[in-house]
C-alpha cells in the first residue's frame, strides 16, 4: 500500500519507562491533522531496511491542534525503535501519514465496554477513554484490563486511577504476570481470567483487543467460547 507522508515535528518527548518512550508530535500546519480515537499513523524511518515505515496507536484524544501523542517501546533487536532512541529528540522533522485504521469506538455506546490490552496497546485504548470523558460521550460500564509483567510497565497508571476514583463506572484493572504477592496486590497471572469472570454473566458488552499478537488471539477465541461473536470484538495485533 502506498502511504501520503507529511512533515511532522517532536515537540515533547517523556521518559515512561526505562523501554517505553511518549512522543508529543505537531503535524505540518499545512495538513489539517484530524483523526478519531483508536487509529494510528505510520511514520517513515532514515534506516537502513527494506521496509522504513512503522505504524503506532495515537494515544491522545482527537483535538484539532494537529497535535497527537505516540507510545513507543524500545525493541532489543529493532532497527526502527533503535534509531528512535537515538535520534528522536525534540525539534527533529520526520515524515507521517494522517490517521489509519479501524480500531474506533462505535458511534453510539450501547453495552459495557471491555478493553483488554498488553503493553503499549494500551495506547489507543487511552486515547479512546479520554475520548468518551473529554467529550462526556454517553456510556455505560468501562473495563481496562491491562496486562504486563511488572509494576514498573504499567504505563499511564496515575492517569487511570484517577479516572477511576472519580468515576464508578470506571474499572482499572492491571494484571501483572511476574510480580509476587510480596509485591502486589492485584491481579497476578494473565489478563484472560479476568475478563472471563467479570462477564461470565455473558451480559451485552464490546470487547476491545489491543497488545502482542499471542495473548489478543487467544482473547479472541476465549471471548468467542464465552457466547460472544465476531461483532461483539474488535481488535489491533501489535508484533
Amino acid at each position: 500500500m502506498e502511504y501520503h507522508y507529511y512533515t511532522t515535528e517532536v515537540i515533547q518527548v517523556i521518559d515512561e519507562t526505562l523501554q517505553v518512550k511518549r512522543f508529543i508530535l505537531k503535524m505540518s500546519n499545512d495538513v489539517e491533522f484530524r483523526f478519531q480515537s483508536g487509529q494510528f499513523i505510520m511514520l517513515d524511518l532514515p534506516i537502513a531496511s527494506t521496509q522504513t515505515n512503522r505504524s503506532f496507536s495515537i494515544a491522545s484524544a482527537p483535538s484539532n491542534n494537529n497535535i497527537f501523542e505516540i507510545c513507543i517501546v524500545k525493541k532489543e533487536d529493532g532497527i526502527g525503535t533503535s534509531w528512535i532512541w537515538e535520534n528522536m529528540n525534540v525539534g527533529t522533522h520526520l515524515q507521517c501519514t494522517t490517521a489509519l485504521g479501524k480500531f474506533m469506538l462505535p458511534e453510539t455506546i450501547e453495552s459495557d465496554l471491555c478493553f483488554i490490552a498488553t503493553g503499549t496497546g494500551i495506547a489507543p485504548v487511552r486515547s479512546m477513554i479520554l475520548d468518551i470523558y473529554s467529550n462526556q460521550k454517553a456510556h455505560k460500564n468501562i473495563y481496562v484490563v491491562f496486562g504486563n509483567r511488572w509494576i514498573k510497565d504499567i504505563l499511564y497508571r496515575e492517569e487511570f486511577e484517577a479516572l477511576q476514583a472519580e468515576h464508578p463506572e470506571f474499572h482499572f484493572i492491571p494484571v501483572l504476570s511476574r510480580e509476587t504477592r510480596a509485591n502486589w496486590l492485584g491481579h497476578i497471572g494473565y489478563v484472560h481470567a479476568v475478563y472471563e469472570k467479570l462477564f461470565e454473566d455473558r451480559r451485552a458488552a464490546t470487547f476491545f483487543l489491543c497488545g502482542w499478537n499471542a495473548i489478543v488471539k487467544e482473547a479472541r477465541d476465549r471471548i468467542k467460547a464465552m457466547g460472544y461473536t465476531k461483532k461483539d470484538m474488535k481488535y489491533e495485533l501489535y508484533d
